[in-house]
C-alpha cells in the first residue's frame, strides 16, 4: 500500500496550507444505522441524561434554569455575516457550545454521558436503585458517595476532554485520574486540581498519553478507562445533540429539506466528538445535513484516517513530514480514531485545514462582531464558510450534490467547542493576537 506521503494529498498536506478535501467515499443517501449503533440508541443516551437532570440540577446551581439539561444556545449572527461573510448565501447560525455549562466546551455531551453511564451500572449492580425509574436523587446521597469511592475515572485528554470528565467523576464522589498530553493548557490543569482531581503530566502527544492512561487503568480492576478513540458511550453522549438541535431548529422555525439544506462546521481532534455529532445528525437530517470538519493545518489526522484503506491502523501527521504545532489544543492530534473514521465513512462529507493565524482572526471577528468569547481550536469551523462558497472544491460538492440551486435557501451552522472557562488574562491574550492579525 502507497503511503500517503508519496501521494498527491501527501504532497499537499505536507505545505501546510488551507484546503478543502472531498470524501470520495461520500453517500449523501445511506443506511445510517452503523457498527450495530441507530438513532434508538441516541434516544436512549438522551432519555439517561433526562433522568440525571435533577441531580445535575442539585450538584450545579448553573443548571437551575435549564432544570438540570446540560445545554447550548443556537444563537443568530447577522454582524458576524455582513462583517465577515457577506457574500454568503442563506443564514448562519452558531451553536454555543464554546459556554456549555459545568464543563466549558462540547467535550461536555459525551463526557458526562459516559461517566453516568458508568456510575448507573455501578449503582444497578450495587442496589442503590432499583431500576432507571428509581430517584436518580439517590446518586447525591452519602450511600452513592461512599459505593463510588472505591472507584476509579481514568482519561487522557489535551484538555476539554478530562475537564467534563474531572469535574462530573469528581463531583458524584468518584477518584479521578487525568493523564494530560503535552499539548494541554496550564491552566485547564490546575482547574481540575482544584476539584481534587489527580493530573498526570506528560511530556509526550496526545496518542502518547491515551497509551499511557490506558495501560495505569487496566493494571486496576476498579478503574474505569474512557476512551475517547474507541468509546460508544462517549459518541452517543455526542449524537444526542442532534435530537436537541432539532428541537431549537424547529422553534425557531428553520426547515432542513432538500430544498434548505443545512451545512454544519465543526473543529475536530481525535474524532469523536464531531464524529458523534455527525452520526446524530445524520440519523435526524439524513440526507439534507452536509457536516465538514476543520483540523490544522499540522494536525489533520482525522483527515489522513478518512481517506485511509487501513481504517483500524490510520497514518500519523507525522509520517506525512507534520508536527502537530499548534494553538489549538483541543485539535492537536496526531493518530485519529480509527473506530470513528470507520463510522462515519459515508456520512462525512469533506475536511478543510485551517492555519493558527485564520483560527485567531476568525476568534477576534467573532469577538468583534456578535461579542461571543471562544478558545483559538472553537474558532475553527468559521473557515469552512470561505472553502465551501469561494473554492473549486467546495463549488464542486455544491454541483455533485446538486445544491448550487438551494444554496440560498442554506443554514450554515458552525459548531464553537470550547471557551467558558478560559481565564480573562488567557482570552485577553487571544483577543489581542487576532486583532493584530485583522489590523484593528
Amino acid at each position: 500500500m502507497t503511503a500517503t506521503i508519496d501521494t498527491p494529498l501527501g504532497q499537499q498536506l505536507q505545505q501546510a496550507q488551507p484546503f478543502l478535501w472531498l470524501n470520495p467515499a461520500y453517500k449523501a443517501s445511506t443506511d445510517n444505522d452503523r457498527d450495530g449503533l441507530s438513532i434508538t440508541d441516541i434516544r436512549q443516551a438522551d432519555l439517561r441524561l433526562r433522568r440525571f437532570a435533577p441531580l445535575l440540577k442539585r450538584l450545579f446551581p448553573e443548571l437551575e434554569a435549564s432544570d438540570g439539561i446540560i445545554e447550548s444556545a443556537l444563537l443568530s449572527a447577522p454582524a458576524l455575516q455582513q462583517h465577515s461573510f457577506p457574500e454568503l448565501p442563506g443564514r448562519l447560525k452558531i451553536k454555543a457550545d464554546h459556554s456549555l455549562p459545568v464543563a466549558g466546551s462540547i467535550k461536555a455531551r459525551g463526557g458526562i454521558h459516559e461517566v453516568l453511564c458508568h456510575a448507573e451500572q455501578l449503582a444497578l449492580d450495587n442496589n442503590l436503585i432499583d431500576s432507571t425509574s428509581d430517584d436518580y436523587l439517590k446518586f447525591g446521597h452519602p450511600a452513592a458517595k461512599q459505593l463510588f469511592s472505591n472507584y476509579e475515572i481514568a482519561v487522557s485528554s489535551t484538555g476539554n476532554l478530562g475537564l467534563s470528565i474531572g469535574i462530573i467523576s469528581a463531583a458524584l464522589g468518584f477518584k479521578v485520574v487525568v493523564h494530560m498530553s503535552v499539548e494541554a493548557k496550564q491552566w485547564k490543569k490546575e482547574r481540575l486540581r482544584n476539584r481534587g482531581v489527580t493530573v498526570i503530566e506528560h511530556s509526550d502527544d496526545y496518542s502518547a498519553a491515551v497509551a499511557a492512561g490506558r495501560a495505569a487503568s487496566d493494571a486496576d480492576p476498579n478503574s474505569y478507562f474512557i476512551d475517547d478513540e474507541n468509546s460508544p458511550r462517549l459518541f452517543l453522549g455526542y449524537a444526542a445533540a442532534a435530537l436537541r438541535l432539532q428541537e431549537q431548529l424547529a422553534e425557531q422555525q428553520i426547515i432542513v429539506d432538500a430544498e434548505h439544506p443545512l451545512f454544519v462546521y465543526i473543529p475536530c481532534g481525535v474524532g469523536g466528538a464531531p464524529g458523534g455529532i455527525n452520526f446524530g445528525l445524520k440519523q435526524v437530517f439524513g440526507p439534507d445535513v452536509h457536516v465538514f470538519f476543520a483540523e490544522p493545518v499540522q494536525a489533520p489526522c482525522v483527515l489522513l484516517g478518512m481517506q485511509a484503506n487501513d481504517k483500524e491502523h490510520p497514518e500519523s501527521v507525522y509520517d506525512v513530514g507534520l508536527k502537530v504545532a499548534t494553538e489549538a489544543d483541543g485539535l492537536a492530534v496526531s493518530m485519529a480514531s480509527g473506530w470513528v473514521c470507520s463510522v462515519i465513512e459515508p456520512m462525512l462529507s469533506g475536511i478543510f485545514t485551517v492555519t493558527d493565524n485564520e483560527l485567531f482572526r476568525n476568534l477576534s471577528d467573532l469577538f468583534q462582531s456578535e461579542g461571543l468569547e471562544v478558545e483559538p481550536s472553537a474558532a475553527a469551523g468559521f473557515s469552512g464558510l470561505h472553502q465551501l462558497i469561494n473554492t473549486d472544491s467546495g463549488k464542486q460538492y455544491l454541483q455533485q450534490q446538486h445544491l448550487d440551486t438551494v444554496i440560498n435557501q442554506a443554514t450554515h451552522l458552525v459548531w464553537t467547542t470550547g471557551g467558558l472557562f478560559v481565564p480573562a488574562q488567557e482570552m485577553k491574550k487571544f483577543q489581542q493576537r487576532g486583532a493584530e492579525l485583522a489590523g484593528l
